[in-house]
């Protein structure tokens, strides 16, 4: 009797044992077949470059880099050390460097990744101009389908990062910047502002 017992106990156990191996085998299986990992490249390019139009067709920024990485889910790409080049809506062309860059798929958002330096060429118009800064974000403004008249889109740059502004008579720096960039218009710093005016044969001062 007490050995039918035993028996019966190491059988129901034993069962006991193998349906929970085989829920666990199904399980994992289930988890596998779920995983869908990292988002997918379409394609990847070296030592490229590459130049954007707007949705009208006009020059919108040239990227040089040597790494290139184009998202299949959003269509957006991802590029390491690019040298750039932006129009901005005035026609002056800014040249720049920064670690890493990521661009939506309409190139309306450029997000300017760890040390940023970009500068203005000069013209007969406008004066030379340099940020230095970090993380920057350069976006351009929608196309504005109720104008009657066809307007320039803006481009405007934002970082809450210490940025510093240098032009011939002036340099400014603090902690957060928003600016358009033509033109520099509606420049403002958030906090701890710094600025030393520098005119023309006269000791530069602090205000």
């Amino acid at each position: 009797m007490e050995r039918r017992l035993v028996l019966t106990i190491f059988v129901l156990a034993a069962l006991a044992l193998a349906s929970q191996l085989l829920v666990w085998l199904y399980a994992g299986r289930e988890r596998s077949a779920a995983f869908v990992g990292p988002p997918r490249s379409d394609y990847t390019l070296t030592n490229f470059s590459v130049d954007a139009l707007d949705a009208d067709g006009q020059h919108s920024f040239t990227i040089v880099a040597p790494w290139l990485v184009r998202k299949e889910e959003d269509g957006s790409i991802y590029v390491t050390t690019p040298q750039y080049e932006i129009i901005d809506s005035a026609g002056n062309v800014w040249q720049g460097t920064s670690d890493s860059a990521w661009i939506n798929k309409d190139g309306t958002v450029m997000r300017l990744e760890g040390a940023v330096r970009m500068h203005r060429l000069p013209t007969p118009k406008a004066d030379a101009v340099e940020v230095l800064t970090s993380d920057l974000t350069v976006t351009t403004s929608a196309k504005d389908k109720t104008a009657t008249t066809p307007r320039p889109k803006q481009k405007r740059m934002e970082t809450e990062a210490l940025a510093t502004v240098i032009d011939p008579n002036h340099v400014a720096h603090g902690v957060g910047m928003k600016a358009e960039l033509a033109g520099l218009k509606n420049l403002e710093f958030l906090s701890d502002v710094h600025w030393i005016v520098q005119p023309q044969n006269h000791a530069p001062t602090r205000q």
